[in-house]
């Protein structure tokens, strides 16, 4: 495995969809950055809030892009393409439907599963081998509820579940950053 040289946190931008369920990528940069007093700055040419960081000895990019789910591939591919950081040493956190509330998974590569911030990441960078820490916010029981549900806040109970999930994956950064894929996501997928 490639060491990991930016964070992505997907979600959308201001008040209106803060504490929604789309945003659990933003929340997990968020709760990264505060564990580790750092302060991300409106970067233009990044089309986000961006700042280069040093985490367990490593340096690394954090991103949050301001573009909207729909467009998050442009705030990826201007950081990435700006200091040559290939896809696959590149992380994004987003929300998942299909995976239940609370839990976290890790992977690499894959598809988008038709989630549009994904779909734009690998629509404008060319490749899907990013890695991915996928953290559930469960799934409405029919696609025609879909749209509400992921721009909707959750539940307190759900959302106590989704800080706990999160939480869980800032136990395993040190280790993505030393390259252990296998090592974090036997330690995330096991607790």
């Amino acid at each position: 495995m490639k060491k990991i040289k930016l964070i992505v946190g997907l979600g959308n931008p201001g008040n209106k969809y803060a504490q929604t369920r789309h945003n659990a990528g933003f929340s997990f940069v968020d709760a990264l950055c505060e564990k580790h007093s750092i302060a991300l700055k409106t970067n233009k040419k990044f089309h986000g809030l961006a700042e280069k960081a040093s985490l367990f000895g490593h340096t690394v990019w954090i991103l949050k892009p301001d573009t909207y789910m729909n467009l998050s591939g442009n705030a990826v591919a201007s950081l990435a393409n700006f200091y040559k950081i290939s896809t696959d040493e590149i992380l994004v956190a987003y929300d998942e439907l299909d995976l239940p509330v609370g839990t976290a998974k890790l992977k690499k590569g894959g598809g988008h599963g038709g989630h549009n911030g994904l779909r734009d990441i690998i629509a404008k960078t060319g490749h899907n081998d990013f890695y991915r820490l996928r953290l559930g916010i469960g799934h409405p029981g029919h696609k025609s509820k879909v749209l509400s549900w992921v721009l909707g806040r959750p539940s307190t109970e759900d959302e106590i579940s989704i800080e706990h999930s999160i939480s869980k994956t800032l136990s395993i950064i040190e280790d993505l950053l030393d390259g252990q894929l296998e090592k974090a996501m036997k330690e995330l997928h096991t607790q």
